[in-house]
């Protein structure tokens, strides 16, 4: 018999969505023109192209020519923060993020360090808020840039956008402020104006679109250095033929996911609910993130005396897929960053597990994790020579 999967990881990656699917396909078979040429076929491909810009631009209430298409939310925050403190460096080298980011943002934060340049990094609450009146205190006359992510890929934590956008411009009217939306874009009212932000990124896998796509949202009028250099795509901004079928299907998902979210979220909130409950009744468990400022598919939990890799591994065994922590980091022996930021100790850090709803799980899917997993810990528990104490 066939052992059912569980999808618990969204947060690493979405299916994609048959009707992105449907949607993407004639773009690699019969409008396969490159966007650049100007025979039919290309400036049919070029059609496609701008219309999904304006599709895009409409969901983010902004214009079209704000949109530059990347290869992924990785890229288009590279894009975002070294193309911004490069293109802005004469009037200040200092930059503003937390502890908490996703790699593609302190990864470049620290390659700008390489290059002279200053960044601030503000530790967060042990449920993962930044201090807003840290944040306002770190902003000098020379701060070029604040990047603050929108809502936490591991523990789910959701920072109050609207609100850090206008301290910001209140402290300096003149420091820019990008946020990394991939986790959020599912879940939230992308209207940039609202926001306040004057940069922002998303990408496909998150939202059931194609992985290797993303695009970034850039304020009209504000300066940003390509970081790719070839030719004049996406308004010179972004030298590379452009991923026609990807962008297609990056922008389908976008409008499917947008149209659905409301009801969607209150679906995946009562399942996330359950699970939290469910598993904070197996001792010494420990919630990571806001108990309430969270997106709405996130629970993250650490679990003392245990590895998060033997918990994956015996949940992988039942058709369970979850994560010890971001994809992207998941070969690593060490511990979350993230988990670390929000004070708990090495070797309790290296018991948390993420579990991340989509649209296909169901109360049944939550109702076989409570059952299994109990066990699970418990045998583990036994063979660990390990014994936390948690506060």
């Amino acid at each position: 018999m066939t052992k059912k999967l569980i999808y618990l990881d969204h947060a690493a990656t979405t299916p994609v969505d048959s009707e992105v699917v449907k949607a993407m396909q004639p773009y690699f078979l019969e409008k396969y023109g490159n966007p650049s040429s100007i025979y039919s076929l290309g400036r049919e491909a070029k059609q496609a192209l701008e219309v999904a810009r304006e599709k895009a631009a409409k969901i983010l209430n902004c214009q079209p020519e704000q949109i530059i298409f990347t290869g992924s939310g990785t890229e288009s925050d590279n894009q975002a923060i070294i193309g911004a403190a490069l293109a802005n460096q004469a009037r200040g080298r200092h930059i503003i993020t937390s502890l908490i980011e996703h790699h593609a943002v302190l990864h470049a934060c620290e390659f700008l360090e390489s290059q002279g340049f200053e960044v601030t990094y503000l530790p967060v609450s042990k449920e993962g808020l930044v201090d807003l009146t840290e944040l306002k205190n770190a902003i000098r006359p020379e701060t070029i840039l604040v990047s603050l992510i929108w809502a936490n890929n591991e523990i789910g934590t959701v920072q109050p956008i609207s609100e850090i956008a206008k301290i910001i411009k209140e402290k300096n009217s003149e420091t820019f402020f990008h946020t990394d939306a991939c986790q959020a874009a599912g879940f939230f009212d992308l209207d940039v104006q609202e926001l306040g932000v004057d940069l922002l990124t998303l990408n496909g896998s998150k939202i059931y679109g194609p992985k290797g796509t993303g695009l970034l949202y850039v304020k009209k009028g504000l300066p940003i250095a390509s970081i790719i250099h070839g030719g004049a795509q996406e308004g010179g901004k972004r030298a590379g033929t452009e991923n026609v079928p990807g962008i297609i299907g990056l922008v389908k998902a976008l409008e499917l996911v947008q149209n659905n979210r409301e009801e969607e979220n209150q679906r995946l909130i009562g399942l996330r609910d359950k699970l939290i409950e469910g598993l904070l009744n197996i001792p010494k468990v420990i919630l990571n993130g806001h108990p309430t400022k969270r997106l709405p598919n996130n629970v993250n939990v650490t679990i003392a005396d245990v590895e998060g890799e033997a918990m994956l591994l015996h949940l992988d065994q039942q058709g369970i897929c979850v994560s010890t922590g971001s994809a992207c980091t998941s070969g690593s022996l060490e511990p979350s960053h993230v988990i670390l930021a929000l004070g708990q100790s090495f070797d309790l850090a290296h018991g948390s597990l993420r579990f991340s709803l989509g649209k296909a799980n169901t109360q049944e899917d939550i109702d076989y994790v409570l059952e299994v997993f109990p066990e699970i810990i418990e045998k583990l528990r036994r063979m660990s020579p390990v014994n936390l104490a948690i506060n």
